[in-house]
């Protein structure tokens, strides 16, 4: 079904009615709050290949918001053999050393943490250490200290919605009335299997074009380019209005 862009901005909704005001806002942490998923492709590629395992950084860009788990079972299943037992653990401090010198936050999300009264939280696939690092290297931290939620703290990550429920009943918050922030398919489902409603943010320098397209089939009430346009809406809830991305 095709859907229209309109022309002020990336954002896109399907027209649906939205809950007046969320009691949480969960926010995934890579591609939503840290602009990290070019530089973990890179260096995850960098290592497959350094063992033999031929995949490139655009490959693996191509699969955002996959837990270790899963990475490892794909890239096993691919070539027949398995990786070796602590090469997870040795890209994962690459990952970090690399995350010191490059990350950057997205856009515009500092001002927007700093500017919500609505309780917040992380929930991500990411291991608790790698993401504790990236939120602490841009200056988030102080945002969401204590409440930031990993899938190791759960028996299945995303696209199960274990980690998102945990997350809710932490924050004493109804999946009903929590309202999701994801930019990956895996993310989007997990939260739509939890009944919570989902956004997604398409606005990172791993986004492709089709990328709105694809979070909205995969259930997203709006989609969003710039943090401020999430800002905006989110204030028009607060004060008592639907409040939806134009």
């Amino acid at each position: 079904m095709m859907r229209t862009r309109t022309p002020l901005s990336g954002s896109r909704n399907l027209g649906v009615r939205y809950m007046p005001r969320p009691d949480l806002v969960i926010f995934d942490c890579d591609g939503v709050l840290v602009d990290s998923e070019l530089i973990d492709a890179r260096i995850r590629s960098e290592c497959l290949r350094a063992e033999g395992f031929s995949v490139t950084a655009l490959e693996l860009a191509k699969h955002p918001g996959i837990s270790g788990a899963n990475l490892v079972a794909m890239i096993e299943r691919r070539f027949g053999r398995p990786l070796l037992e602590n090469f997870m653990k040795t890209t994962r401090a690459k990952i970090m050393s690399a995350f010191t010198e490059e990350l950057r936050a997205i856009d515009g999300v500092c001002e927007l943490l700093g500017s919500l009264n609505t309780p917040v939280c992380v929930a991500t696939n990411s291991h608790t250490d790698r993401v504790r690092h990236s939120l602490e290297v841009t200056g988030l931290w102080q945002f969401f200290d204590p409440h930031v939620f990993s899938a190791v703290m759960v028996a299945h990550g995303k696209p199960a919605p274990d980690l998102f429920y945990f997350a809710a009943e932490r924050l004493d918050a109804a999946p009903a009335h929590c309202l999701v922030v994801e930019d990956s398919i895996h993310g989007v489902m997990a939260a739509k299997a939890a009944g919570m409603e989902v956004w997604g943010f398409c606005g990172g320098s791993h986004c492709r074009t089709g990328h709105a397209e694809r979070l909205l089939d995969a259930g997203c009430k709006q989609v969003f380019a710039r943090m401020v346009e999430l800002g905006d809406v989110l204030r028009q809830r607060q004060l008592g209005g639907v409040g939806e991305l134009k």
